[in-house]
């Protein structure tokens, strides 16, 4: 009832669609009611006997009958389609909703998450919303109408028949809560597993070339084969207890059924019941039972929906480490100086992974970390967009706190250069474009051209219309990281972040790399971590860090002469 209530104030927009098919529902309803009293009817009217007067009263029910059935399609259509109509259109906009609160969570949210997890949040447990708003909730509204309408009825016709029907009902409602109680857990393990099938799926289809590079097909064919047989093994655990709960209800249903029987029989022996009455009765009590069936059913339904609807809301209810201070104010275009100011960091408490960082940037200035790998060079990067927060000590921007800016014109500000550089399955034009839409296409060309790649695009057989693949598989690693630089240079950032933008290339692209962000220097602020000390020869200031602390600073001419971790690491780089 919580995620209803929830969910009520996303499903009041399409309030005029469901309440014509809830108008529907009720109508066809009250028309499945009518159908077995036109049918006793009928009957009486046989079992009297009589002359035209009779066969013209059969004929003008027969007639009503065929328009109450014609009806219930029209009903039926307007009730089925305009709910599902509803609920697809609910799953949508949730979809979206919870793909964008995805989006907006920081960093720390995706160290522990697989993407397979996420996109089957998104895809296939929103999905569990259809359920609930186009079958639950309406043939709940239906079952309890015409549990009630059938009740009313027969009650009308004989109440001690009548009170038999409801015998069966509390052993029912046990068996149901006994179900529900126990079936719960397994659907939720069941949407877990299906997340992780997913998960290695998508895993494995990102690192394929890995995959046979290595050799490794058989070993992933027996892992995801273990995946899928989890997933399996967890469904059917759920569905044993349905091919339990279904049998059992039906047959707890059947007693009702037996004993109006027979007592209804003895009583018609009596002539305290008409035949009449007990063809009605006997036709209610199939419509009595449906309802009671139908919610064994929907009671399997409820716990699939309610296993997918809580993989949902816990990722809508996640809290964002990162968010725009009440406060906030639009930092406008940078001119680009950076200040860390005694910044610590860690991930988790008691392990630092950062500590006492202090430096300054001015404006237009080249600044690069360097130290061997793991001592917190990228960390330190990404806490400058914000992408994590300082656990003490301030990040600055122009002498501003970048807590005190929105994010949005804070990140407008920083045009990130990658290691592992991202692009997406579409054209060398859309990725270089891809951080300023606007962009013409004399501009796309210009930044290729002061990235060194346009010569490279131009020898592709469709140059700046060539398609890229997923993650950019047609291209080198240089091409991607020149094309990455492009798509930086075109943002007009006034701060460039590279992070190990020539680590993964041959020393010609290394070259021409350096070229690129030769050209960058002077007109960016450019912050650059970098393995190979070739690259930041002529920065304006060094910092080195050793186990998440700054050891050294200056220029490597200052550097290069005196002893300690710098000089020791451009001796090992051959320097």
């Amino acid at each position: 009832m919580k995620i209803l209530w929830r969910l009520s104030k996303e499903a009041s927009k399409y309030k005029a669609l469901y309440l014509v098919a809830i108008l529907s529902t009720l109508a066809l309803t009250l028309l499945n009611l009518a159908a077995p009293k036109l049918l006793s009817s009928i009957t009486a009217i046989i079992e009297n006997g009589g002359g035209a007067e009779a066969r013209q009263a059969i004929i003008k029910l027969t007639l009503v009958l065929v328009a109450v059935y014609l009806s219930r399609i029209l009903f039926r259509y307007l009730s089925n389609y305009l709910a599902h109509r509803a609920a697809w259109n609910l799953v949508e906009e949730l979809r979206v909703k919870l793909y964008y609160k995805i989006q907006t969570l920081s960093m720390s949210f995706f160290r522990n998450k697989q993407t397979g997890d996420l996109m089957s949040r998104v895809v296939n447990d929103t999905a569990t919303f259809e359920l609930l708003y186009a079958h639950i909730l309406p043939e709940m509204v239906t079952n309890i109408v015409t549990l009630i309408g059938v009740l009313a009825i027969e009650l009308s016709i004989n109440v001690k028949l009548a009170l038999l029907t409801c015998i069966p009902l509390p052993l029912i409602a046990v068996s149901g809560w006994i179900f529900s109680t126990k079936v719960r857990p397994k659907f939720r393990l069941s949407q877990k597993e299906l997340a992780n099938l997913n998960a290695k799926l998508q895993d494995n289809f990102s690192g394929i070339r890995e995959i046979q590079a290595f050799g490794s097909e058989l070993s992933e064919e027996e892992r995801v084969a273990e995946q899928a047989g989890s997933y399996t093994k967890a469904v059917l655990h759920a569905l044993k207890f349905s091919a339990v709960f279904h049998p059992a209800v039906e047959f707890i249903s059947v007693i009702g059924t037996i004993l109006v029987a027979g007592v209804g029989g003895m009583l018609a022996l009596k002539g305290e019941l008409a035949v009449s009455d007990i063809v009605a009765f006997l036709l209610y009590l199939a419509m009595f039972y449906a309802p009671i069936t139908g919610f064994a059913r929907l009671l399997e339904d409820t716990q699939h929906a309610y296993a997918g609807a809580e993989r949902v809301m816990k990722v809508m209810d996640t809290p964002s480490d990162i968010t725009n201070a009440p406060d906030a104010e639009d930092m406008g275009e940078a001119l680009g100086s950076i200040e860390f100011e005694n910044v610590d960091f860690s991930y988790e408490e008691g392990q630092p992974v950062l500590e006492g960082i202090s430096f300054k940037a001015a404006p237009g200035q080249m600044i690069a970390l360097v130290g061997p790998t793991g001592v917190g060079k990228t960390t330190l990067a990404q806490l400058l967009s914000r992408f994590y927060e300082p656990t003490k000590g301030r990040v600055l921007i122009d002498g501003k706190d970048v807590k005190t800016v929105t994010l949005e014109s804070l990140r407008k500000n920083i045009a990130p250069v990658l290691q592992d550089t991202f692009l997406f399955n579409g054209t060398i034009a859309e990725n270089i474009g891809y951080a300023n839409p606007r962009a013409t296409a004399e501009e796309i060309i210009e930044a290729a051209k002061a990235a060194r790649i346009h010569n490279d695009i131009m020898e592709m057989p469709d140059a700046y219309s060539t398609h890229v693949g997923e993650r950019g598989m047609r291209l080198s690693g240089g091409q991607k990281q020149r094309i990455a630089i492009a798509r930086a240079i075109l943002t007009n950032a006034p701060i460039v972040v590279l992070d190990e933008a020539t680590a993964s290339v041959d020393t010609q692209t290394e070259q021409e790399i350096q070229k690129a962000i030769s050209a960058l220097a002077g007109s960016r602020t450019i912050l650059a971590i970098a393995h190979r000390l070739s690259t930041i020869q002529r920065a304006d200031l060094i910092v080195v860090l050793e186990e998440g602390k700054l050891v050294q600073k200056g220029t490597h001419a200052q550097l290069i002469n005196e002893e300690g971790l710098y000089r020791r690491l451009n001796l090992m780089a051959g320097g």
